[in-house]
């Protein structure tokens, strides 16, 4: 079959997703083990035996509902593949504003950094290679999941150091940054029976509280963990913008704001100490 052939009918084998098109074109890579643009280059190419297979079998577990990242087994995070697995979440754009505000707010200046419940550690290995100079240490209490940051980190370059246990338990001294993209979905939600999320660890998405449960212990834990004028920035979900604002103000937090991520909704919460 030719590769124009087998998007064609892989698109519709994927109607039912929310991007059909780029589903199949990302799965027939993975299949190839070449890139989107030899697909548009060489389209009357034709696949061999076991490539037919192989896109099969991606095809049918896609329209199973699996994610394409899982299936791939990365994702790209502000212009890198990070791995990814059934042990981490995702990377999502809307991750991308929390190191977009963080780029925003701090230099290069030598600084200590930590990334809380890091997983796949796309937001603190981004941080690591974008600001060079900062140590940055990668936390989580999984140790499934702080072996896919390592990966990431070796793979794309980045020193980091790992730490395995819950938010700030296994860190000693004080940091000038303290960043994390918890759980932060009602364990009622509907949403996490449908999509990816279901694939994904739940443990790494929801939390008790309507939500606010584990943003609660990182807000209370991180005052002291932090440098006078350190920052602790949290991302969050699209309408728990006020809540944590409120949270953050209890304990004595300054300049606390909120950013607003690609989309127009609350995302990302800020303070200082």
């Amino acid at each position: 079959m030719r590769i124009d052939q087998a998007l064609r009918d892989a698109r519709e084998t994927l109607s039912q997703s929310p991007s059909p098109a780029l589903d199949a074109e990302l799965l027939l890579c993975r299949a190839l083990g070449q890139t989107r643009a030899y697909l548009y280059t060489w389209p009357e190419r034709t696949l061999d035996e076991t490539q037919t297979r192989l896109f099969g079998a991606l095809l049918a577990r896609r329209a199973a509902g699996e994610p394409v990242a899982h299936l791939t087994g990365e994702r790209e995070f502000h212009g890198r593949a990070f791995l990814v697995s059934p042990h981490t979440l995702i990377p999502r754009p809307d991750t991308e504003t929390l190191v977009e505000t963080v780029l925003a707010l701090l230099d290069d200046t030598p600084r200590r950094a930590l990334d809380l419940g890091t997983g796949s550690g796309a937001i603190g290995v981004t941080l690591a290679l974008e600001r060079p100079a900062w140590n940055v240490i990668l936390t989580d209490a999984s140790l499934a999941a702080l072996r896919v940051a390592r990966d990431n980190a070796e793979r794309l370059g980045a020193e980091v150091g790992l730490v395995c246990g819950d938010w700030l338990s296994g860190v000693s001294g004080r940091f000038d940054l303290i960043v994390s993209n918890p759980p932060y979905v009602d364990p009622d939600d509907h949403h996490l029976q449908q999509g990816d999320v279901r694939f994904e660890p739940r443990a790494a998405l929801a939390a008790n509280d309507h939500g606010l449960a584990d943003l609660r212990v990182i807000i209370a834990q991180a005052g002291d963990a932090l440098n006078a004028g350190g920052w602790l920035v949290l991302e969050h979900g699209f309408d728990q913008g006020g809540a944590v604002r409120t949270l953050l103000a209890e304990k004595n937090f300054q300049a606390v704001a909120t950013h607003r991520d690609l989309g127009g909704n609350d995302r990302v919460t800020l303070g200082h100490v």
